[in-house]
């Protein structure tokens, strides 16, 4: 199959970095139900590769959803749907793992079963060997009802320990040779956390929980991907649960009780991840980042032992109490970025309703602490539509981000960006909100329609969420197993990758309401008695129901709950006694204002800026293979963490965002191969080069390669200034015509007006009967474009041919290759 004919084809070629290809008795496919930049970006998907690939007698494979152009293309040709890294059809593993991270990807979930050949339903598997066990984990296993019809057993909880058991439970009745698979089933069910639904729909289940994240695994050399992903940086979880208490918040109510990890543990975690990677940023994510207790602390000694490489450090969106100047020295340090606060509600009665523990007072202090410390950037983040919300609530939004415009202008006297995001309240299991019903879509678009005109006429950037996503996504959380025949009618109709607007269409989930006779707006809508059963009573968080209604109550009668680590509210995981709770105090108090700037990013930007540290270094290198699929961007950004990877000394331009001084040669298309690339960058010597060079083409993934590491001197033009001719070599499995060779010009228009193409064409010859070398050059300022010139020359586009850049050159009194005399680099003068 042409990849080229498909949006980023490097979603799909394989070979990434750290990638395992293992074979095993036990099979499993980790199967996330979402295009590869999503699943990629899950460190729960990586998390879970690391460890079943430690297992002797097991491996796991990656599959993800395709997006619509390959999946029609799969469709057409009967392909089924493989892993990357083997190309095995997803019904020939032995269990397939979906990771219900929302619950949007159902459809998709349906999806990805058809396509790889496994029967949708779980009754139709159960008499078959010959197809996989299917097991589903993620928050959204929470109410497992909805989907309970099409997967075989459900995980609930922290599956560090447990997925070994499962595994082992499944090689044990693997190697026992039974054709029973309710035998297998029985054997998943005795296990702490795995929910059975055909052993019994109202079968309780408790979710598994891990006691410690301090010697959980964690994935030191987790897949690099080429193409650019969601969360491109090392991910370090430094916290799971949180003790805030925010009342709409599933998963502040269902991942307690708060588990840290030390920050020795997470400095040792990150500093193996950088040398693996070659990644220059690091997110230390949680729930609560900032509520962290060791954050001062983990922050400098971060800067203080990486700062010098400039690697950048970055915090997930923070609580509005949260921030302070100490914290934010230390992630300028190195290199500054946004920075994203989610107050959720804008007034102190709704905030006190929904467990928001700030005042205008704190949230006035933050805008300040974060404007006087430079940032220019600033996301603020809202909910429509939570319970007793009023109309003074919504007109509040606006009033307090022209607050935080007032202060920006004050205190910077600048222009400040600053977005809004909005999304409506989805009431969600296991949290006090669980019995509210969701507030009617049209009031939602009414009052989602005020805001975004109310920013838009100020000049704000704002991004809404789609009401219409908001109204499925409550349907498809609050529902009973009943709501699994929409599911399946919905992706009948056409529907997947619901979470994506391009694909999203409502109408086709209207029609599957009234093929299913399942009333979407009747499930969201409704408001349950607190002594109702719930759907998902059988799930067992450990947070018990008699908390959530005293919380339900609070939130009525606008009392805050405290911080759970200053003070337990028995919400009946009995997770720590008063002593742990004191040292977490202690541990705790420090809020990271005495934390000064760390030195690590001066020094380093002021090495930078010394010219007399630096040397210049021309490369010489290939792109072949599978690399040819990899778009110039994608190239740079492997080539860069390969130098990182490698020990290569860069320098970086100075100011508030640095880079390194790298500069690369013409450009290659997806699809075209390269034999003699160039880029120019500067390091601070001293440098080996062979070492260097060695080092580099050993980290460098397959299809890259360097030939020569060459120091130069004097002032140069740039590679793109100084290169204007080139040869390419075309093959392709049909008789090229050389026609194009006859014709005196061929005009077309570009937007600087007609260029006459053919006169870019310095010669066409046949070295031999299946290849084409064309001789090229731009015309001044005027560059080549394969895209447009191809096709004329030989009737056929670009990505139907075999394209491969032999060599290029520029003007030195003659023609000659950037490194044609390695002995004396020329310096060609402007």
């Amino acid at each position: 199959m042409n990849l080229l004919s498909f949006q980023k084809p490097s979603r799909y070629i394989n070979g990434e970095l750290n990638s395992v290809h293992k074979k095993a008795p036990v099979r499993a496919a980790l199967a996330f139900p979402d295009i590869y930049e999503i699943g990629m970006s899950h460190l729960g998907l990586r998390i879970l590769y690391e460890i079943i690939n430690a297992l002797p007698f097991a491996s796991a494979e990656r599959v993800f959803s395709p997006w619509t152009d390959l999946e029609q293309a799969l469709r057409e040709k009967g392909a089924p749907l493989a892993s990357l890294e083997s190309g095995t059809p997803l019904r020939d593993f032995d269990l397939v793992g979906f990771s219900l991270q929302y619950e949007l990807s159902y459809t998709t979930v349906l999806n990805m079963l058809h396509l790889g050949g496994i029967p949708l339903r779980s009754a139709d598997r159960l008499d078959r060997r010959d197809v996989p066990l299917v097991i589903a984990g993620g928050p959204c296993t929470l109410n497992p009802a909805p989907m309970s019809p099409f997967i075989d057993a459900f995980f609930i909880g922290d599956a560090e320990e447990a997925a070994g058991e499962i595994l082992a439970a499944f090689h044990a009745w693997k190697e026992g040779g039974s054709n029973d698979r309710a035998d297998l089933l029985k054997a998943l069910a005795a296990l702490e956390g795995v929910f059975v639904p055909l052993l019994g729909p109202h079968v309780k289940v408790t979710r598994r929980i891990i006691p410690s994240l301090e010697d959980a695994p964690f994935p030191v050399k987790p897949v690099l991907p080429f193409t650019g992903i969601v969360h491109d940086r090392v991910n370090i979880e430094i916290a799971r649960g949180c003790s805030m208490g925010c009342r709409f918040c599933q998963a502040g109510m269902a991942y307690r009780p708060v588990r840290e990890r030390s920050p020795e543990k997470v400095l040792s975690l990150a500093e193996e991840c950088l040398k693996n990677t070659g990644y220059e940023d690091v997110s230390f994510t949680s729930l609560s980042s900032g509520d962290y207790s060791c954050l001062p602390y983990l922050m400098k000694e971060f800067n203080r032992r990486f700062g010098g490489k400039r690697i950048s450090m970055s915090l997930p969106s923070l609580r509005v109490a949260s921030v302070n100047s100490g914290m934010l020295r230390e992630i300028r340090a190195v290199r500054k970025t946004g920075f994203t606060i989610a107050p959720e509600a804008a007034t102190d009665r709704l905030r006190s309703v929904i467990n928001k523990d700030f005042t205008e007072e704190t949230y006035q202090k933050a805008l300040e602490t974060l404007f006087r410390e430079g940032w220019h950037n600033l996301k603020l983040y809202f909910m429509t539509g939570l319970p007793t919300e009023t109309g003074e609530d919504i007109e509040a939004i606006p009033e307090m981000v022209l607050q935080a415009i007032r202060t920006s202008k004050k205190l910077t006297g600048r222009h400040v960006t600053i977005s809004v995001g909005v999304s409506s309240f989805v009431p969600k299991p296991h949290t006090p909100f669980q019995w509210y019903g969701q507030s009617p879509i049209e009031v939602l678009r009414e009052k989602n329609g005020f805001l975004k005109k109310s920013f838009l006429r100020r000049g704000v950037k704002y991004k809404g969420h789609n009401e219409e996503m908001s109204l499925l996504e409550a349907v498809l959380a609050r529902g009973d197993e009943s709501v699994s025949r929409l599911v399946e009618a919905a992706w009948r109709q056409g529907c997947r990758l619901d979470a994506w607007t391009e694909v999203f269409d409502f109408e086709k989930w209207k029609k599957a309401m009234e093929v299913s006779g399942v009333e979407g707006t009747a499930v969201a809508g409704r408001t349950y008695a607190l002594d109702a059963v719930l759907p998902w009573d059988n799930v067992r968080t450990g947070v018990t129901k008699e908390y959530l209604v005293r919380e339900y109550h609070n939130a009525l009668s606008g009392d805050f709950t405290s911080d759970c680590r200053k003070s337990c509210h028995g919400c009946g995981l009995k997770c720590r006694n008063e002593e742990e709770a004191e040292e977490t105090r202690r541990a705790g108090s420090g809020n990271g204002e005495e934390a000064g700037r760390s030195p690590a990013g001066d020094d380093a930007r002021t090495a930078s800026s010394r010219p007399d540290l630096g040397m210049k270094v021309r490369m010489q290198y290939s792109k072949t293979g599978k690399a040819r699929y990899l778009s110039h961007l994608e190239l740079m950004t492997s080539m860069m963490r390969a130098m990182r990877r490698a020990g290569f000394p860069l320098r970086y331009s100075t100011g508030f965002h640095p880079s390194p001084k790298v500069s690369f040669g013409p450009a290659l298309g997806v699809g075209i191969s390269g034999l003699k690339e160039y880029l120019d960058l500067e390091l601070t010597p001293p440098f080996d080069k062979e070492g260097g060079l060695e080092a580099l083409n050993d980290t460098l993934p397959e299809g890259i390669r360097v030939a020569k590491l060459v120091p130069f001197y004097g002032r140069e033009k740039s590679l793109n200034s100084f290169i204007v001719r080139y040869i390419y070599e075309i093959r392709s499995g049909r008789d090229l015509a050389a026609g194009f060779s006859e014709q005196d010009g061929m005009v077309i228009e570009r937007k600087g007006g007609p260029v006459d193409i053919r006169k870019m064409v310095e010669d066409i010859a046949r070295p031999d009967a299946d290849t084409v070398r064309l001789t090229l050059r731009d015309l001044g300022e005027v560059k080549v474009r394969l895209t447009e010139l191809l096709p004329l020359v030989f009737g056929l586009p670009a990505e139907e041919l075999d394209i491969t850049r032999a060599a290029m050159f520029g003007w030195n009194g003659e023609w000659v290759e950037p490194l044609e005399d390695e002995k004396r680099i020329w310096a060609a003068k402007s």
